[in-house]
């Protein structure tokens, strides 16, 4: 038993801490309590879902019965201005006091742009570990600039965390979008704003998600750990919420917007990248998410991720993913003209390089090697 620490060890920053309330229901086949749920908030509920999830849809509509009072069966990704209004104004016209919303980040981003405008309550279903569901962020697309903002009304009520809806996500799918979880947590760690609590879900999102996915890849029908990733994209989602965000999300948000590129696989890319970028500025706060992915310290964190999402198959070129070297100058002059709250400053000619680096797939450090296999 230790007797003794140095100042520094003992030493806990000040801090404001603050999470918000959302009812978790999880757990395999709890889609069959959606109902139920949707029922202490609502008489009268919109269903929003997508293509993919209109069985689901099909499923929990059977169950809602006469409180089904009208369904969306189009989501688009990164919620396009016009798709948000024509949404708002059906649930208007159906007079719905509440949206499920079964699917990813879009069915949910949709449900939120209905919730923005008629304060209605949204319980979500999620399908991908996109994370959405447990902050107050909605965004918008308009005019080619991805607009995005904090308003408690957005925040669901209540969410259902069903495994076996995860089940029909194909591999690749689901490699991105847990880096795209694991992005939300890495951010939320070195955020201005963290807090203990905050720092330990982080690190906990990033183990629990860097151990499933591998294993999720290999055998999509593996419920235990479509189970572990379901809860790292929880965990992660709950950080988000609760954290600002730094470069990461604005460098992806501005790719989705502007350069309409895929939302999880952007993250993919990204992120090893700004990892390097920042990792000497926050190696503090990064010790702990690097140890619970088994990434032998900060300084190689960037190139475990890397690692990792190669190893799964997720995109690490943005140049796959569709940017062009010639995006970089208008990228890189919309990131600096941001107001962002990033551990190192955000310098035109260290971004453009970032960018070059995440458009090619480079292996950010290649002179530092990870600890870590992902295999």
């Amino acid at each position: 038993m230790r007797n003794a620490f140095d100042a520094a060890e003992l030493a806990i920053d000040s801090f404001v801490h603050e999470l918000p309330g959302v009812r978790v229901v999880f757990g395999t086949g709890t889609i069959d309590q959606v109902a139920a749920e949707a029922a202490r908030l609502a008489d009268s509920v919109l269903i929003v879902a997508g293509r993919r999830q209109a069985c689901e849809a099909d499923r929990i509509a059977g169950a809602l019965e006469r409180r089904c009072v009208g369904r969306i069966g189009e989501v688009t990704e990164h919620v396009p201005a016009d798709t948000a209004r024509a949404a708002v104004d059906v649930a208007r016209d159906v007079r719905a006091d509440a949206v499920v919303c079964v699917g990813g980040g879009s069915a949910v981003g949709l449900a939120k742009a209905i919730a923005l405008e008629l304060e209605v309550a949204i319980i979500a279903v999620p399908t991908t570990y996109a994370g959405s569901e447990q902050t107050p962020i909605w965004g918008r697309t308009e005019a080619g600039r991805k607009v995005t903002g904090r308003d408690r009304r957005v925040l669901p009520r209540t969410v259902v965390y069903d495994p076996a809806l995860t089940l029909g996500l194909p591999p690749g799918l689901s490699a991105a979008s847990g880096m795209n979880a694991i992005a939300h947590a890495v951010e939320a760690a070195y955020a201005p704003d963290a807090t203990p609590i905050t720092a330990l879900l982080a690190a906990e999102a990033v183990g629990a998600m860097s151990a499933a996915l591998p294993v999720v890849v290999r055998q999509p029908g593996n419920l235990p750990a479509r189970e572990r990733a379901l809860y790292g994209a929880w965990l992660a989602g709950t950080v988000l919420g609760a954290t600002t965000m730094g470069l990461h999300h604005q460098l992806a948000h501005i790719l989705g917007g502007s350069h309409r590129l895929p939302h999880a696989g952007t993250h993919s890319a990204l992120l090893p990248h700004v990892v390097a970028y920042n990792a000497g500025a926050t190696a503090a706060r990064l010790a702990a998410p690097a140890r619970a992915a088994g990434v032998s310290g900060p300084d190689a964190f960037g190139a475990g991720l890397f690692d990792l999402a190669a190893a799964t198959g997720a995109p690490t070129s943005l140049s796959a993913l569709g940017l062009p070297r010639s995006a970089i100058d208008d990228v890189v002059r919309q990131v600096v003209a941001a107001d962002i709250a990033n551990p190192r400053p955000v310098e035109a000619a260290g971004i453009a390089r970032l960018l070059r680096n995440a458009i090619e797939g480079r292996r950010p450090g290649d002179r530092v090697a990870a600890h870590r296999v992902f295999a």
